[in-house]
């Protein structure tokens, strides 16, 4: 779980992004600071207490200590937060040289925010760490949820949308389901028929059934078609193999 501090002297766009950010299910504190001084004095003081500090979601054009000033300060830290830039304006060149694992646009889009999250995640994550920490955006109500990859038991193709079954809930989201396959390759999810993706984690069963293959995924039975029983039996091998 992470602890982030974000930064931004427009004190509308600091309120979106705290709310967005304590929205995600992998963000375990925001703290806020309007201006550069603040946000130093804030750091500073986290050391001093012992309170860690995983990242920080920096604005780059802000009035006396700016964001590129900070996150020069910061990075002479003995044991530095991870950077993400938040900017209305391309600082790719500025976040490459000062190591930010992201930086992003303004208006901040709740799908790229998630993203970055993602990448400040991993960035921090103890070596040799596994967990499978992609998340994807649906809508709810008004409500933008981020499910959790690992979660997923499969995805059915709906028209042009995509159903995410979970152990829990179902939820819609509108890809096609090859768009869903490209994006989570390799990530041990394989296509079982030409309308469900599978996440292999999840199967706890393969087996015949009136002459066809099937899967066993949590409480569902879901067919395996014969263009891709080959397909599904080596990821099965490859997934479960020590």
């Amino acid at each position: 779980m992470l602890r982030v501090l974000a930064v931004d002297d427009e004190v509308p766009a600091l309120s979106e992004l705290a709310f967005l950010l304590r929205q995600d299910a992998r963000v375990e504190h925001v703290r806020t600071a309007t201006d550069g001084g603040a946000a130093l004095h804030d750091m500073v003081q986290m050391i001093a207490d012992g309170e860690r500090l995983d990242g920080v979601f920096l604005d780059v054009r802000m009035p006396g200590l700016d964001g590129l000033d900070l996150a020069r300060l910061i990075g002479g830290f003995p044991a530095p937060p991870r950077l993400v830039f938040v900017s209305a304006h391309d600082c790719a060149v500025q976040a490459f040289e000062l190591e930010a694992v992201d930086y992003l646009l303004k208006p901040v889009r709740p799908e790229r925010l998630a993203e970055a999250v993602r990448r400040l995640s991993a960035a921090v994550a103890p070596p040799g760490a596994e967990e499978d920490l992609e998340t994807i955006p649906v809508e709810l109500g008004g409500r933008t949820k981020f499910v959790a990859r690992q979660d997923v038991c499969y995805a059915e193709a709906h028209g042009d949308y995509v159903r995410l079954h979970t152990a829990d809930a179902v939820y819609l989201v509108r890809m096609s389901l090859a768009a869903l396959e490209r994006r989570w390759a390799g990530a041990g999810f394989v296509r079982a028929h030409r309308s469900t993706l599978v996440n292999a984690r999840h199967v706890s069963e393969l087996r015949f059934d009136a002459g066809r293959v099937v899967l066993q995924v949590g409480g569902e039975t879901l067919p395996v078609s014969r263009r891709h029983t080959r397909q599904v039996r080596e990821q099965l091998v490859r997934q479960f193999r020590p």
